[in-house]
């Protein structure tokens, strides 16, 4: 029986805890899955750690030893009182009682860097399956100032994140994170390193930010829009989609626009780099 399995037993029995479906809580119990995580962050001395969802302050613990820095944002206040008592005697752990996509990152980093001596800002996660990608996407939306972003999320997802275009994987998500982020898979976590076991497996991912644009786009928001319309209708030619999602006002219209910019009007939606959707993008703009 693992340590980490016998202290998450204990504190649970001791608080009386259950994991809560309706938060997506998943207890981690493996050792070798915590130290991956923390390797995959890359963690230093001089780094604040944002720590999406400690829960039981299983992988907190870890963090606490190799930042400078550890701020937990938990929604659960039952885990409130928990992360309280174990670590209220660390000076470099600070803890939110908040919803995470409500809560100003970007003034929570700047207040951290003009108070500290941090150089660096990471993210680390085990995040609920059922709200990973909108936390993902608000991280990298915000172009906050952050090195990188190491979560645990479901396979599925994960491999969709990480994919790069035109890949057999590839989503209108994919677009996005590759846009903003360098996305690496680091290993496969089995079900049974929770408890209760989650019903898919999960990954280690991370994304490291990129510092500047990959592509230079005059309206990435019309960018990102023309992507997600192209992949509602994945099944279909890009040309189809983009007309029955009201992008080209019609077929003759989008045909033109796609032969002027040479490309194929048989393609399909993920077979495009980011970098021919720019150019459909900046040439609907020019319109």
């Amino acid at each position: 029986m693992s340590t980490i399995l016998e202290e998450t037993k204990f504190i649970m029995k001791q608080y009386h805890i259950k994991a809560n479906k309706s938060f997506g809580q998943n207890f981690l119990i493996r050792e070798e899955v915590v130290e991956s995580i923390v390797a995959s962050s890359q963690i230093e001395r001089e780094d604040l750690v944002i720590e999406i969802g400690p829960g039981l302050g299983t992988l907190t613990k870890y963090l606490l030893e190799k930042a400078g820095r550890v701020i937990g944002i938990e929604l659960d206040k039952k885990m409130i009182n928990i992360l309280e008592d174990r670590f209220s005697l660390y000076e470099n752990f600070a803890l939110i009682n908040e919803d995470v996509l409500k809560v100003d990152l970007r003034k929570l980093i700047e207040q951290e860097k003009k108070n500290t001596n941090i150089k660096q800002v990471k993210i680390v996660a085990n995040l609920p399956y059922y709200i990973t990608t909108p936390i993902i996407m608000k991280l990298l939306e915000e172009e906050l100032p952050l090195e990188s972003i190491t979560v645990m999320i479901q396979k599925e997802v994960a491999d969709r994140l990480i994919a790069l275009p035109g890949d057999k994987e590839t989503g209108a998500i994919t677009y996005r994170v590759y846009y903003y982020a360098q996305a690496q898979g680091m290993i496969e976590v089995p079900k049974d390193s929770f408890i209760p076991e989650p019903e898919v497996t999960s990954k280690i991912i991370r994304l490291n930010i990129r510092k500047e644009p990959i592509i230079k786009i005059e309206n990435k928001e019309l960018m990102f829009k023309i992507i997600k319309c192209a992949f509602m209708q994945r099944r279909k030619t890009l040309l189809n989609a983009l007309v029955n999602t009201k992008v080209f006002k019609n077929k003759e219209e989008g045909s033109k626009i796609l032969e002027e910019l040479g490309m194929d009007t048989n393609i399909r939606p993920e077979n495009l780099t980011l970098e021919d959707y720019a150019n459909i993008t900046n040439h609907m703009n020019s319109i």
